[in-house]
């Protein structure tokens, strides 16, 4: 089922390559579309779409490969799927 989910993530995630290594995985994954983006806050946002299974699979990667080290907390919003990226890419606040 395709889907959406809207992700915040807290710790030290800026500053360490973290939107290029999530960048990396999706386009490595090639069926997951969307954008991530530093936040103000210190926060990084991140906003995928695809198939549920995929997208779970793109989190698990970003949880337990090189930048769980960087996290301390991982905030998931799931969503209706809106159909509206054709790629991911790193976007600027």
């Amino acid at each position: 089922m395709l889907k959406r989910v809207h992700v915040f993530y807290s710790g030290r995630v800026q500053g360490v390559g973290f939107r290029f290594t999530t960048e990396r995985i999706a386009l490595e994954m090639g069926d997951v579309y969307g954008w991530v983006r530093n936040l103000p806050d210190g926060r990084v946002e991140v906003v995928a779409e695809g198939e549920e299974e995929r997208l779970n699979e793109f989190l698990r990667r970003i949880r337990e490969g090189l930048l769980k080290r960087y996290i301390k907390r991982e905030d998931v919003i799931w969503e209706n799927y809106k159909g509206e990226f054709d790629d991911f890419e790193i976007r600027f606040y």
